[in-house]
């Protein structure tokens, strides 16, 4: 009787540690699982709350390519309709940011919920580039390139499942943002019906890591420009007291776009709109057609104008960039219905 009940005690120890040791088991593999996850797909450790959660759905996608995966978020209004063909604004962040803080600071999602079209935010992989930074400037390689057809494949996501209208896309960016959405236009123009930089570097003036510093400051040579009599129509916003990207690079932008285009008129206009800095804007026309308008804001630094206050790289005092680019932008759409 002894000995029955030592044998039923230790089988009960026995199972008791055995199961506290599955559960161990299985809480570490659960852990590696979700670590190797997260190395697999970069920026899964914490998920970034709907930047505007009143206005539409804030949806998860992945694109993969031969560089990799890349994760994004789609903004899509309320109120879209099945068999609506809404046109799509892609908008790339700069270093150190990520798609929701990068639409809290723009609020182009709300315009988008007013105006009734998508948003797609791709977004960088810190295994990529550290800082998150798009690598506009890795064409020796072939990095950038092949970071470009990714966004290129998350684009096609959103128009074969999202029912975005191929012909009305436009893209835009912010610092080195602004750098790849120039790479994307000149490298695939029939893509994009328009394109905006903001406060970024054009294609051409790196090549490397080692000479992407040197083009942010304003100190390379001038590039050549090829093929670019079909590029879209091109925005440039820029601030004068931008330390990070030097106020020449928005000016190069312009000057290569003008020379593709053979635009030959130039307007230029002075504006303050209440108490935000002044600006100056100069178009550069072929006939009547604007080709490139580049805008050149005082007091501005290295920051997305007319921003929220509370968001990184973001500055309120600036004229709203939001609007001029949807007024730019919206102009291309309407040619194209």
């Amino acid at each position: 009787m002894v000995r029955r009940s030592s044998t039923a005690a230790l089988r009960k120890a026995w199972n008791k540690g055995l199961r506290a040791v599955t559960g161990q088991v299985v809480r570490a593999a659960t852990k590696a699982a979700r670590d190797a996850t997260k190395d697999a797909v970069p920026g899964l450790k914490k998920t970034p709350p709907h930047p505007s959660p009143s206005l539409g759905d804030w949806l998860s996608g992945l694109a993969t390519g031969r560089a990799g995966m890349r994760r994004f978020k789609l903004f899509r209004p309320t109120g879209l309709t099945a068999g609506e063909r809404p046109p799509l604004v892609v908008m790339l962040h700069g270093c150190g940011q990520e798609p929701a803080g990068f639409a809290r600071s723009t609020r182009m999602n709300r315009l988008a919920a007013r105006e009734r079209f998508l948003v797609l935010y791709p977004e960088q992989s810190r295994l990529a580039n550290p800082q998150r930074c798009w690598n506009w400037f890795d064409t020796e390689s072939g990095r950038a390139q092949a970071e470009a057809a990714l966004i290129l494949a998350a684009i096609d996501q959103v128009c074969l499942l999202h029912g975005a209208d191929r012909e009305r896309v436009a893209i835009v960016g912010l610092s080195a943002g602004a750098g790849m959405a120039a790479l994307l236009a000149t490298m695939h123009p029939e893509r994009f019906s328009a394109v905006a930089m903001h406060s970024g570097v054009p294609p051409g003036l790196a090549s490397s890591a080692t000479n992407a510093l040197r083009a942010m400051r304003g100190r390379a040579e001038a590039a050549t420009v090829e093929g670019g009599t079909a590029w879209p129509p091109l925005l440039v916003i820029q601030g004068n007291q931008d330390r990070v990207v030097a106020a020449a690079n928005a000016f190069e932008a312009a000057r290569q776009w003008a020379l593709a285009a053979g635009a030959a008129t130039v307007h230029d206009r002075r504006v303050q709109r209440g108490k935000r800095l002044p600006m100056t804007i100069v178009d550069f026309k072929r006939g009547s057609t604007v080709a490139v308008s580049l805008v050149e804001i005082d007091g501005l630094a290295h920051a997305w104008s007319g921003g929220t206050a509370k968001e990184p790289f973001s500055d309120p005092t600036g004229p709203d960039a939001t609007a001029m680019i949807w007024r730019f932008v919206a102009k291309r759409f309407s040619a194209k219905r």
